[in-house]
Order: C-alpha cells, then structure tokens, then sequence
C-alpha cells in the first residue's frame, strides 16, 4: 500500500523541495498551502493532491485533514514546514505580528499533530512526523528575532513531548534545524545583512532547499525508524564550539 505524506506549506521554496523528494520516495503526497495558485501549479504531478488551508486556523486545518481521512484513510508521514518569519524588533513587536508568528509556526504545527496523530492509528510500520524547525532557535549570533526564535524552539520542545508520549505506537518524531537555507524567505532582510550571514556560513553558500528536503527523505525512509526525538541541526558546522 501506497504511504501518504502530508507537507505543510507545500507550495513555498523548501515546500517544493520536500513535495518532490517524497514523490520520488515513492510517497502519496497531500500538500496543504494557503496558495492556492502554487498548489494548483504542481497538480499535474499524480502522486500530489493540494487542499488549499489557511494554517493560522485551526478549522480549516480540521476541515483539511477530513478530506485526508475521507480520500486517503489515513496518514503515514507528517512534515510541518509551514513557517515565515517576521522582523520587527524588540520591544516594538506589535500584538498582532507575534499572534501571526506564533500562529503559523508553532500552533499550526501544534494542529496538525494532534490531527494527523488520530489518522495514524493503526497504519503499519513506524510513522513518521518531520518538523522544520531553525538554527535561529539556537545560534544567538545571528538575526532573528525573538518571537521566530522562540515559534521554532516551542516546536523543538513539542518534537521531544510527542516522541517520549508516542515512542511505544511506534511514530517517530524529529525536527529537523537548518541554518541559511535559499527560501523566499530571503526577502525579510536587507542585502548587506544576508551577505553578513552567508559569509559566515563554512561553505561560502546558503544551503539549497533540496539539500533539507534529502535529510526528510532520510527520516521518513526506514533508515529513520529508530531516530525519534532529535532536533537535527544543519549549518555545515557553523556552530561547533
């Protein structure tokens, strides 16, 4: 039987990348997006279904996960990807930036694992849950600002809760921390700034999307079956001290 993993944020840059490495693997992908001009660009890929979804809310994420549940009968994989970060700065960060950050890349996460999780029961084999998380909830030298900080270290710490709550069902749960990875997400911030971080990166270079999305295929394969509650950190040892 076919496996079905479902990508959050399925239409941005590292969306993409994951969709596509999954496809590969041999995955039933479920791509949920809010953009819905980007989903419908990669329906011509058979092994890929999008359900537009507003991930701020958590309706329509119940709403989405039951098409999944009426079209496919269950989930195998989760890959929260879904994120963004926003710039302000401390202490100016306005109410409604936080609640927006918090929203997408951390309660949204949140959602989706608790209704993916209802739709693994009985599923064979390990499942596999993959959050994107980030260096920035880590390495202090650079950037980001508090409130992503914070959004990806509350997804780290919700990484090693249900790794711990579900090790015995057999579904592992990782997080996976790049560094400067060529998003979309570049355009946050200014030239002289993104410059700054790329130099400091070992290799001389951002990393590709792609190379994120090989480290999910990794986890999701049977190689992954006995890692659970790691955050992976990927900087091209940036930050070894």
């Amino acid at each position: 039987m076919q496996k079905v993993a479902v990508v959050t944020g399925a239409a941005g840059g590292m969306g993409r990348a994951i969709v596509a490495q999954l496809i590969a693997d041999g995955l039933a992908v479920v791509g949920l997006d809010v953009d819905a001009a980007g989903l419908k660009e990669m329906s011509d890929d058979p092994s890929f279904t999008g359900i537009v979804t507003d991930l701020m809310r958590k309706p329509a994420i119940s709403e989405a996960f039951e098409q999944i549940a009426a079209d496919f009968g269950g989930v195998d994989v989760l890959v929260n990807n879904a994120g963004t970060c926003f710039m302000s700065e401390f202490p100016d960060i306005p109410e409604d930036e936080f609640e927006r950050q918090m929203a997408l890349n951390f309660s949204g996460a949140f959602h989706c694992c608790q209704a993916a999780i209802k739709l693994m029961e009985g599923r064979e084999g390990v499942r596999k849950i993959v959050n994107i998380s980030s260096n920035g909830a880590y390495n202090f030298d650079a950037f980001d600002p508090p409130h992503y900080r914070a959004s990806k270290a509350a997804l780290d710490t919700l990484t090693k809760d249900l790794a711990r709550r579900y090790a015995r069902e057999k579904i592992a749960v990782n997080s996976i921390a790049p560094a400067m990875t060529e998003t979309p997400l570049f355009g946050v911030v200014s030239e002289e700034v993104l410059a700054n971080a790329i130099a400091k990166m070992p290799h001389g270079r951002a990393m590709q999307p792609s190379e994120i999305a090989a480290w999910v295929g990794f986890l999701v394969s049977p190689a992954g079956d006995i890692s659970s509650g790691n955050v992976i950190i990927l900087n091209q040892g940036r930050d070894v001290r």
